[in-house]
């Protein structure tokens, strides 16, 4: 019997996601039907802390809480009632980073974020020595940039993880981490589903001369697939989660996964043939692959779905920051005239004004480099925009030179999949808040990389569904179905999204677009050498 939200909360039936963003940390509860009943969300920023990005332990358990106590309010508001306990929960947050602890579970250095481009060393020796390329974000260039620069707390290590995999420790007792998360530490071996053997042999015989107590499988966390049992709420697990004292201990808690992982789930993009455009904070595509490509690129990397098969993801550490911005600025504009600022509206005006400009934005260019961008080899960044006398300067071109930049990179490593690889997808979904806007994002993404582009109604809801999501197969997966089966008959059931193809013109455009912002790289370089 189909119980109602109300029900379904106080049956102990809900499902619980949350996802640690760049910028937001969401929890959204689902019903037994996957549908999202209630959500919590808090805000937070990275902090640049002596050259690293870095967010405080402190930052991210009040964001956490507080999190979860807008969640609890948002179901006491809608439905009079209280969580008590819950079907499962997932965890997932933004991939990659830094996060090693010793002994006595204390945090050796300050959390370092994706976002860091210092392991430049690390990452480089490394991909040659695997043969494979080992971006600069992952745990692995960290891990041996500290070995590099001889950091005295290497020697401590006795746990090393991501932001998910740490959380999901601390609430459930337990060292595991999905295998889509895991491939972001290190490669992973897809017939297998756990780290590469070869690579880790390497590493230890790399660092052996050091003579550190560990290898590398010692403080690595165990991986797990999606539906494997992963442990429980504990009972300190409940008392941090939830402040009030509510919520109780038993709870099953799905792998901690990756915002990669859970976009994949969210978009219903974990099929061969498939994939996914995440665009906020930072960007990054996974085009799910039918086999492994014909070398390494090195603005490619390999992950996996958390189920484990190969993808091929294009990361951008920039995205839609210097955007907003821009937005903010007509804001602060229209504030000084007195006129009331909605924002939802501001962004609607402007994003749909591009539209009407040029399709090669009248020759204007912007770079969105907030921070360093490895796949165009910029280990900083400055936001620049940058015309000559004779382009066309109005306001629709400028905005779409901004709303072009946001895909720009994205494209240059995508321009390989399809050009240089010849990889064939049957279906391309976005979500994320460039999405926002009603079929903008959507057309700008699709005459960036040639291809018709899938939003779902539902995929704003984000990651946060998708961990969610991954909780309902843990415990709802009555069929015994694979991922991909379950995604499609039980949570989606035949929805594709609304779909936009580009124009021959548009297509025409944007590559006229990308061959000035390219030509363009030496501003970019100069701005960062100049501009301190």
């Amino acid at each position: 019997m189909k119980l109602d939200a109300k029900s379904t909360i106080e049956a102990g039936k809900a499902i619980l996601g949350i996802e640690f963003g760049s910028t937001r940390i969401k929890a959204v509860l689902i019903d037994q039907e996957n549908k999202p009943i209630a959500q919590g969300s808090h805000t937070w920023e990275n902090q640049l802390v002596d050259g690293l990005w870095t967010y405080r332990i402190e930052a991210i358990w009040y964001g956490l809480q507080d999190c979860y106590a807008e969640l609890r309010k948002n179901v006491k508001e809608l439905y009079d009632t209280e969580i008590e306990t819950l079907a499962a929960i997932g965890v997932s947050a933004m991939m990659h980073g830094y996060m090693a602890f010793n002994e006595k579970e204390e945090i050796l250095v300050p959390f370092r974020t994706w976002r860091n481009t210092n392991t430049g060393k690390a990452a480089a020796e490394l991909s040659e020595l695997f043969v494979y390329n080992i971006p600069l974000r992952w745990s692995i260039s960290h891990l041996y940039q500290c070995i590099l620069d001889n950091e005295d707390h290497v020697k401590d290590i006795n746990f090393l993880t991501t932001l998910a995999g740490y959380i999901h420790w601390q609430i459930t007792g337990e060292r595991v981490l999905g295998v889509g998360d895991a491939s972001g530490m290190i490669p992973v071996d897809p017939e297998t589903k756990t780290y590469d053997a070869k690579m880790v042999a390497k590493f230890d015989n790399l660092v052996a001369p050091k003579g550190y107590d560990w290898k590398l499988l010692d403080i690595l966390p165990k991986v797990l697939v999606a539906g494997e049992n992963a442990g429980c709420l504990t009972e300190e697990g409940a008392k941090r989660l939830d402040v009030s004292g509510h919520l109780k201990a038993g709870v099953p808690v799905c792998p901690p996964e990756g915002d990669a992982g859970t976009g994949m789930v969210a978009t219903n993009a974990v099929k061969q043939r498939t994939g996914n455009v995440s665009a906020g904070t930072s960007s990054f595509s996974m085009i799910v692959l039918e086999k492994e490509l014909s070398k390494p690129y090195e603005m490619i990397d390999m992950v996996t779905t958390p189920d484990g098969s190969l993808v091929a993801m294009v990361h951008c550490n920039n995205c839609t920051s210097d955007l907003n911005a821009w937005v903010n600025l007509f804001k602060e504009y229209q504030e000084r005239l007195g006129v009331p600022v909605d924002m939802n509206e501001v962004f609607g005006k402007l994003y749909n004004h591009a539209l009407t400009g040029n399709a090669d934005c009248g020759g204007l260019i912007s770079y969105n480099y907030i921070s360093g961008e490895p796949v165009t080899g910029l280990a900083e960044g400055r936001p620049l925009f940058v015309r000559s006398a004779n382009d066309k300067f109005n306001l629709a071109n400028f905005m779409r030179s901004h709303l072009y930049a946001s895909v720009g990179v994205l494209k240059i490593g995508n321009d390989i999949l399809f050009n240089d690889e010849k990889i064939r997808v049957d279906r391309i979904t976005g979500h994320g808040g460039l999405f926002k806007t009603k079929g903008v994002g959507q057309r700008v993404l699709a005459a960036a990389i040639n291809s018709p582009i899938s939003v779902m109604e539902t995929a704003g809801e984000g990651g946060a569904w998708g961990i969610a999501l991954l909780g309902s197969y843990l415990v709802n997966n009555e069929k015994n179905q694979n991922l991909a089966d379950f995604l499609d008959e039980v949570v989606f059931a035949g929805d594709a999204g609304i779909e936009i193809k580009p124009t021959a013109e548009e297509v025409a455009g944007f590559n006229v677009y990308i061959e000035n912002y390219k030509l363009g790289l030496g501003i970019e370089e100069a701005a960062v050498k100049c501009k301190k």
